[in-house]
């Protein structure tokens, strides 16, 4: 009896533990087929004259043009764009 108690309590301290952790929540920028967003190469061209530092670029798994890299004031940033439209999404600075 007691092993039962004890056993039932560990999976509900397991159960609640595990719910804890922050998961990652997905940035989406757009639901737009790619065939409606702008060429990568030509947005990050533009993006670069415009005096931004490019380090890396990738499209996510929400839909968003992504670079690391500087802003225009020599920031350090991370930023989600929506390719559609090219706004900002999302912006951090680090």
């Amino acid at each position: 009896m007691m092993k039962t108690k004890y056993f039932m309590s560990a999976a509900a301290v397991a159960m609640m533990l595990s719910g804890c952790g922050v998961a990652d929540k997905v940035t989406v920028c757009t639901t737009a087929p790619q065939s409606e967003w702008m060429d990568k190469e030509a947005f990050k061209e533009n993006l670069l004259n415009s005096g931004y530092q490019i380090n890396e670029f990738k499209v996510t798994e929400g839909s968003c043009y992504e670079i690391y890299g500087k802003d225009a004031n020599d920031d350090k940033v991370e930023i989600y764009f929506n390719p559609v439209d090219g706004s900002i999404v999302k912006k951090e600075a680090h």
